[in-house]
């Protein structure tokens, strides 16, 4: 069980240094050419990573239409049904 648990705790730790590693530390660089080119490379993928969220609000568009729907045919069988 102990053997397990470091193994899982191991794989873990690794796991972690390398995500962490992959972050650039662009301040640090000393050539101002060089810190802006980090920024630069940082900066697209940040805008990147935003990109996937425009599609995100696309997918609520349906659940708008639903919605829309449900209503009418709240409407139409409040309609139907007038205080029976």
């Amino acid at each position: 069980m102990m053997k397990v648990v470091a193994c899982a705790l191991f794989a873990v730790l690794i796991g972690w240094s390398s995500a962490s590693a992959a972050v650039e530390q662009c301040r640090f660089i000393d050539s101002k050419v060089d810190r802006e080119a980090c920024y630069a490379r940082q900066e697209k993928a940040l805008a990147a990573k935003r990109k996937p969220d425009l599609t995100a609000n696309t997918k609520t568009k349906p659940l708008d239409e639903i919605q829309m729907e449900n209503d009418r045919l709240g409407k139409s069988l409040r309609s139907i049904c007038r205080g029976c």
